[in-house]
């Protein structure tokens, strides 16, 4: 199995690159089918070999989904192919705090049904490729942009994927010619590899990928990074199995004085005595591959995650006496360089991208410069938490790819594994993950100063969402209340004799009025489709405290915090549930509700009439259905032909919103008493804010 380079994408004609475009995406979905049939039976795809992640029928759905939601959201599309298929796979390829990872809420189809949905999908991909209107060069505003994010999103869930086929037990596996493993290695401890330290010199290191770049990139490559690095020491070469043993063999995993705080606490939890892919018997360690158990490959790099690493540097420093530890980003950046490596696409001579094997291979087998594997084979574990580049900004079609991970809790990694391809096997590739998560991941150690990796990341320094957190937490201005406490009070008003069991917050923000709502109610569904937002309502409820800067002018900024308690909402925290989701097309299990409000939200999807008739469908007899909006409809985010109201028809009459509202919910549901106006203050920075009324609409399910 070899796989297509990533395009260049500002080279050729349109006929040329449409082209090209093509044959990278069947390359992509070729690919991506192939490596699931390394499962040996249906039964597989069910299995959860990851307790975090979805079983692996989830993944072979959700590239394919992702597709058509992205395509939708950019309006290249209108219609799609199967909603619920686009709704059951569409969230939860890390495992975030408000990933919904309980089986009781998925009626999983079956896999046939998902090979004729990717299916669609192909054929839909392969005429839209055919046929979409586009300009050379391709870059973030192209109509072909989300298409290339498409084939680059599948291509990181390939490795993903693999991990968690690695994961499965054997009996659910088979080995494939297409994905051979590396027969190359050795059994016996006096053959491996003695590691040694290479000295690398100060200099300046540098990232600034621009956002003409020729090639594809996600949003956290893009942006400015100079920096100055210290000399220092580095492993030639990748830890090894055979070098990791001795860490194994001496008891590290039962010395709590190696770990840090965090890794202590996952050794305890699990209970780990060695890596993950390696099984101990009676004649020694035997070492999984993606489909076969075989004698520990010694001269192989290890695969553990960042805690077990780090230990094992620990461990390193009490029998040197030196401070052993990972390097940072930055040094990594500087070893690269030292090494030469300044193309910008690694492929030849690596085993990277599928060029060679399903699998590692010896760690003295790919020498640049003084170093060996500094790209490919795994990936290498770094002290640093990811972070935004100066010049940072989300895509507006995936503005939750990156922001969730700044949080100090996903470590970089980098240089790329066997099976990195597209934008994983380039130099400026930056991918986190939480660091008790297993990838195709090892490390190699420096020696030099101790760091401290902390990026202060407690406040939101997100501008949109520091307004909203202000929005929402914030205290009242020029005499108009809150409106997030303002809207949850009309609605319990509202509520008055009613039952009050459960509600959905649909378009929740983040968080202020679902919380405010559980007041009254047994338990409230908070939804939004931003990640950005369920993030920081995740972080209220998880730590009763959101931090974030306010622009006062210019580049000046102030802090604020804002407490649940000074709120006197600490005691709803149990009564309340945040996830993503887009409201034309929620998951099925968001059901059953009692008050279904939706604020400031109408004019601001893409279908507001189906989203109002499946909001008839989820709510209760008796049940009310709360709309609030100003009705400023914009083709940005609804088309023409989609507004509710707003326009005179066909007849020359005016057709009000508000009308417009009362015909699309009729018959099933009705007015409840007339429309009411709620003030609310948007604070832009200290001297300048915007007054905006919001219309209330109260409607009853018969």
């Amino acid at each position: 199995m070899q796989a297509m380079s990533t395009l260049k994408l500002n080279e050729g004609s349109v006929e040329q690159k449409r082209m090209e475009v093509k044959t990278y995406f069947l390359d992509s979905f070729d690919t991506y089918e192939s490596l699931f049939s390394c499962l040996s039976s249906d039964e597989a795809f069910y299995e959860r070999p990851e307790r975090l992640r979805h079983p692996l029928i989830f993944y072979f759905g959700h590239t394919a989904t992702f597709f058509i939601n992205k395509l939708i959201l950019s309006k290249a599309i209108n219609e799609r192919i199967n909603p619920r298929f686009e709704s059951l796979f569409a969230i939860g390829v890390d495992e975030m705090s408000w990933d919904d990872l309980n089986d009781n809420n998925y009626d999983w189809p079956t896999v046939d049904e998902v090979r004729a949905y990717r299916d669609q999908v192909r054929t839909l991909m392969c005429d839209l490729i055919d046929t979409i209107n586009f300009s050379m060069p391709i870059n973030w505003e192209s109509p072909m942009w989300p298409i290339v994010m498409g084939i680059e999103h599948e291509r990181i869930h390939l490795e993903t994927s693999s991990v968690l086929i690695r994961q499965l037990p054997l009996s659910f596996v088979k080995s494939q010619d297409s994905w051979p493993r590396c027969s190359d290695s050795v059994t016996s401890l006096d053959k491996v590899p003695v590691n040694d330290f290479v000295n690398v010199s100060s200099g300046s290191i540098s990232q600034n990928k621009s956002w003409d770049n020729q090639y594809y990139g996600w949003d956290n490559e893009y942006g400015t990074l100079r920096e100055h690095v210290n000399d220092f020491k580095a492993s030639k070469f990748l830890v090894s199995n055979g070098e990791f043993l001795s860490f194994v063999e001496d008891g590290g995993y039962d010395k709590a004085e190696y770990w840090e705080e965090e890794g202590n606490s996952w050794r305890l939890y699990t209970k780990a005595k060695h890596p993950l892919f390696w099984s101990k018997t009676k004649s020694g360690f035997v070492y999984r591959s993606m489909t076969e158990e075989f004698a520990l490959p010694l001269d192989w790099p290890v695969d553990v995650n960042y805690h077990e690493a780090k230990a094992f540097c620990n461990y390193m420093s009490e029998k040197s006496g030196e401070v052993i530890r990972l390097p940072t980003e930055n040094e990594w950046l500087r070893m690269r360089d030292d090494a030469g490596l300044t193309q910008a696409v690694y492929r030849d001579g690596f085993n990277i991208a599928l060029q060679k094997h399903a699998s590692s291979e010896p760690v003295n087998t790919n020498q640049t410069g003084e170093f060996y594997d500094v790209v490919g084979n795994v990936w290498q574990w770094t002290e640093t938490p990811i972070y935004p580049f100066d010049g940072f900004k989300v895509h507006p079609l995936y503005d939750d790819f990156t922001t969730p991970t700044f949080d100090n809790k996903h470590n970089l990694i980098k240089g790329g594994s066997w099976i990195s391809t597209g934008n994983e096997a380039m130099k400026d590739s930056r991918y986190a993950f939480r660091r008790h998560f297993f990838q195709h991941a090892g490390f190699r150690y420096v020696q030099g100063e101790s760091v401290i990796q902390v990026n202060d990341l407690d406040y939101e320094s997100d501008t949109q969402v520091s307004q909203y957190s202000e929005f929402h937490y914030g205290d009242e201005y020029y005499g108009v209340a809150n409106f997030a406490k303002a809207s949850a009070e009309f609605c319990i008003q509202q509520m008055a004799g009613r039952a009050s069991a459960r509600a959905l917050d649909l378009g929740c923000a983040v968080g202020r009025s679902t919380f405010e709502l559980a007041t009254h109610f047994d338990h409230v569904d908070g939804v939004d489709f931003s990640a950005r937002f369920i993030k920081t309502a995740f972080s209220m409820q998880e730590r009763g405290e959101v931090r974030y800067n306010l622009i006062e002018e210019g580049e000046l900024t102030s802090f604020k915090s804002r407490k649940l308690s000074a709120m006197g909402l600490e005691n709803t925290v149990d009564k309340v549930s945040f996830s993503q989701g887009d409201a034309c097309n929620l998951k099925p299990q968001l059901t059953g509700y009692d008050l279904i409000f939706m604020g400031n939200l109408i004019d601001r999807v893409y279908s507001p009439r189906k989203v109002l008739a499946d909001m008839s469908e989820r709510l209760n007899p008796g049940g009310l259905l709360i709309i609030a909006s100003p009705f400023t409809w914009l083709e940005e985010y609804t088309e023409r032909n989609e507004w509710l109201g707003g326009y005179k028809d066909e007849n020359g009459e005016t057709l009000s919103s508000t009308d417009a509202l009362e015909q699309a919910l009729s018959p099933n549901l009705v007015r409840v008493g007339q429309p009411k106006d709620i003030p609310f203050v948007i604070r832009e920075t200290k001297r300048k804010h915007q007054h905006t009324l919001s219309e209330f609409n109260v409607f009853e399910k018969k």
